[in-house]
């Protein structure tokens, strides 16, 4: 198994939906959209949002752009006009989505790719 941060494989971008936070993860490169597929699960981002996600994650396949589209309900705390959290948009929720670390097994790494 290799540790692989996201930030290594993939961007994101983030925002809000009301009271959700809206965070999209995109391969660097289409080889490695596979293992965000695989490994990049609900469980994985709720557990690692656990002090911020008070709601369910859901997550939603976007393969033909090589990305995957998180959900993360009752994540601010009211939303932007709401809440008095200093991010009330989760516009900072992308940078932490790429801070998440997952273990990977070294033979769905694509054929030649070695961590930084």
């Amino acid at each position: 198994m290799a540790a692989i941060r996201l930030s290594e494989i993939a961007f994101a971008r983030s925002g809000d939906k009301g009271n959700a936070s809206n965070v999209g993860v995109v391969a660097r490169q289409p080889e490695f959209y596979p293992v965000l597929e695989k490994y990049l699960t609900v469980g994985l981002v709720k557990a690692h949002f656990q002090g911020i996600c008070r709601g369910p994650v859901d997550r939603y396949a976007l393969p033909n752009l090589n990305a995957l589209n998180f959900i993360l309900h009752d994540s601010l705390g009211g939303g932007g006009s709401e809440s008095l959290r200093t991010d009330a948009q989760g516009k900072s929720h992308a940078l932490m989505m790429l801070e998440l670390v997952m273990e990977v097994a070294e033979e769905d790494l694509p054929a030649g790719w070695n961590p930084a």
